[in-house]
């Protein structure tokens, strides 16, 4: 009697770990509903620093005479800069680059038969970093007034940057994930389930480009310098599960 009850007693033991067993095993199974969505955070700005550059030269035969050139430009520009309401202070002037000039010579039949030293070329170039953007942009549109001074002044484009791209970083990954959250809601709405805990969260590469342009956005991150208006873009991925 005894060993007949103990033979009932693992029967349904054996029976109970079967079914424990075989829901577990269904339960591993059953896949892991997820939703994954995208969000986008945008914003428009207006560019706070400005940089800008140029350069300048003094050539003659003699090196002592192309110096003293040179820095009878130097002194103008910076008479001319100072005047136009730049202080002092902000003209940085670079080492001075010594290169010597060369004519090819030729025969009378075409041949190259060499080269004659024709004289010495200093170049110089300065930069002003300014937060007065207007002004500076300003300056370097009528730079050329220079000319009237005997003085070939090269200007290159500006570059703008932004001070605050830090505090705007965090203000672009806060509103991508607000729009990711609302598009993961709507989705679960729609389908008629409830969105679970969030799972995952990636940032995506920020991007600047300026506004109204063509520029391609690059998996390296876009970092727009010529135009004083930008737009800054960047992207989160969300993983939350589904219930």
């Amino acid at each position: 009697m005894k060993n007949h009850t103990n033979s009932i007693i693992i029967g349904i033991a054996v029976v109970l770990s079967s079914i424990i067993l075989g829901k577990s095993y269904v339960n591993r199974s059953k896949p892991h509903s997820q939703i994954v969505v995208t969000g986008l955070g945008t914003s428009n700005f207006t560019s706070d620093l400005i940089v800008w550059e140029g350069r300048f030269a003094g050539k003659a035969f003699d090196l002592k005479q192309a110096y003293n050139i040179l820095n009878r430009n130097k002194d103008i520009i910076k008479d001319y800069l100072t005047k136009k309401g730049i202080s002092a202070e902000s003209i940085v002037f670079s080492a001075v680059n010594t290169s010597e000039m060369n004519k090819q010579i030729y025969s009378p039949q075409g041949n190259y038969i060499g080269q004659e030293f024709t004289g010495y070329n200093l170049t110089q170039s300065i930069q002003i970093e300014s937060e007065e953007v207007e002004k500076i942009e300003k300056i370097s549109r009528e730079i050329t007034e220079l000319l009237n001074q005997g003085v070939n002044f090269y200007s290159e484009a500006p570059r703008y940057y932004y001070t605050k791209l830090s505090d705007l970083k965090i203000e672009m990954i806060s509103k991508a994930t607000e729009d990711a959250r609302l598009r993961a809601e709507r989705i679960a709405d729609n389908s008629g389930g409830d969105l679970g805990k969030l799972e995952s969260a990636k940032m995506g590469v920020f991007q600047i480009t300026g506004q109204n342009s063509k520029e391609d956005y690059s998996w390296g991150g876009t970092f727009n310098t010529s135009s004083k208006e930008k737009t800054a873009s960047i992207t989160m991925k969300l993983i939350y599960a589904a219930k």
